[in-house]
């Protein structure tokens, strides 16, 4: 048997569980995943049923636990999570219902009522987010006016994080990163509050322990154990919300450089040292960071990878390779796509209301010139987020982006030439699982005990996109003109 200390980390997002092992040079040795399903029963509703969640947790660890006999010893491990969703649990951990996700919108009456009385002001000053229909102060509230039989009956309310954590070591554990996502964390206090709670219609008590990421929460249980072959001295360690461990992955430790999540959703995420909720930008959101000291400010920028796979399917709905033809189309089109303008619909807060599309569309256009505007306004959009930004006094000085768009070389050359600034983007890796990683390397003692030199030790190669000043400035005058496109179909 091998002896070389290994650490793991653990990916828990909304599709997908995927466990990875590293040693402690950051190198990967081996890695499982176990796809997880979603259920939407109502219109509206988006559940994942949580010992689903567990048992595809087990599936991984065993097989991870596995392949380690033949790769060296696990030392550590450590969770990033989806943060956002909620379940009801019994007093020995055991789900009483569905796990509610960030995407349901069942609650969406109840924050419309918050707008309405000024509730949700309240919400926005004390946690630093405003209240959406899919995170757990909205779904609890609907829970408290329409299940009051599982909240009598729920000894907690847990984040996936806690969840999980309560399952693999008896302890209802999780960090300021995902806690704040729940909407009930005082963010001066850094505790649970009890206005928030309140509003909620529950107590403090029935919420997870708070405890910084980093931090040794326990041992896994025997029976975890003996259903994983995980070594029984290995401590869990807490990790955290599973955008923030993706930038501690990729390196992202300073103020200056944000992260650009470009998946299914994009997502901006930018550090920032703690600061007034009221110098936040009002549509993006500020919540703790895994690494002491410093905050995330963030905005949704939309489902953009979801929308490019959609125009993928409309244009090429019988192509073998829809992504290579996606690439020579955007590549046969010039900047500007010849005048076409598109205007991304679904979750911008430029856009709203769900509404978009293509605006200015002649005869002379073509497929190309409609993949071009496509990107272009996705692009604009990544732009208008930094202005935001940098007017609040948090300049970026260039973007670290990961996701399935690093997989394009026009991407990336896109982004720095849209927005001005350079774009790093690394190999395809498991960020959010080599974060937690890291994580549990600190935690356990084995990495420096500082998150910022452990991060910088374990960076990988990254490609530098510069921008070019040329097609910067043409893009300046097209982003203006995109700018008033969009306040036309606001305006609607």
């Amino acid at each position: 048997m091998n002896n070389q200390p290994l650490l793991l980390g653990v990916e828990v997002g909304t599709s997908a569980i995927k466990a990875v092992l590293y040693n402690l040079q950051g190198i990967e040795r081996f890695s499982a995943q176990h796809e997880i399903t979603m259920a939407t029963p109502h219109p509206g509703w988006a559940e994942q049923d949580a010992d689903a969640i567990w048992q595809a947790l087990l599936d991984v660890l065993r097989k991870v636990a596995a392949a380690a006999h033949s790769h060296g010893n696990i030392v550590a491990l450590a969770l990033a999570t989806q943060a956002g969703s909620v379940v009801p649990v019994d007093v020995a951990g055991a789900p009483l219902a569905p796990l509610i996700t960030w995407l349901d919108t069942r609650a969406q009456p109840i924050v419309d009522g918050w707008i309405q009385d000024r509730n949700a002001a309240l919400i926005r000053k004390i946690s630093g987010w405003h209240p959406h229909p899919g995170l757990p102060i909205a779904t609890i509230a609907w829970m408290t006016r329409n299940t009051q039989y599982l909240l009598r009956n729920a000894h907690h309310l847990l984040d996936v994080h806690g969840y999980l954590l309560r399952r693999l070591t008896g302890q209802a554990l999780t960090d300021f990163s995902g806690a704040a996502e729940m909407l009930l964390l005082d963010r001066t206090t850094a505790s649970w509050s009890d206005p928030l709670c309140a509003l909620a219609g529950i107590r403090r008590e029935q919420l997870p322990t708070l405890a910084p990421a980093g931090t040794l929460a326990a041992h896994l249980l025997p029976e975890v154990v003996a259903a994983t072959g995980l070594p029984a001295d290995a401590p869990t360690v807490v990790g955290g919300q599973d955008q923030c461990c993706a930038a501690l992955g990729m390196g992202v430790t300073a103020p200056g450089q944000p992260m650009l999540a470009a998946g299914t959703a994009w997502v901006l995420t930018a550090l920032t040292p703690d600061l007034p909720v009221e110098q936040v930008p009002d549509h993006m959101e500020l919540n703790f960071h895994i690494t002491p000291g410093l905050h995330t400010v963030s905005q949704l920028l939309g489902g953009f990878g979801a929308v490019n796979e959609w125009w993928m399917r409309v244009l090429w709905p019988d192509a073998i390779d829809r992504y290579a033809a996606w690439e020579a189309a955007l590549a046969e089109s010039a900047p500007g796509a010849h005048g076409l303008r598109f205007a991304p619909m679904g979750g911008s807060a430029q856009v709203g209301g769900g509404r978009g599309g293509f605006i200015g569309l002649r005869l002379d256009h073509t497929r190309s010139d409609m993949v071009r505007a496509l990107c272009e306004g996705i692009a604009f959009e990544v732009r208008w987020a930094l202005d935001t930004l940098n007017a609040a006094q948090m300049p970026v000085q260039s973007i670290f982006m990961s996701g399935g768009a690093t997989l394009s070389a026009q991407w990336p050359r896109l982004i720095a030439d849209v927005t001005g600034v350079s774009v790093y983007s690394p190999q395809p890796a498991n960020w959010p699982a080599r974060g937690a990683a890291i994580l549990a390397g600190v935690g356990a003692g084995v990495l420096n005990a500082d998150l910022t030199a452990a991060s910088e030790q374990w960076r990988t190669p990254m490609i530098e996109t510069i921008p070019v000043q040329d097609a910067h400035v043409l893009y300046s005058d097209v982003y203006a003109d995109y700018r008033a496109v969009v306040a036309m179909v606001r305006e609607r």
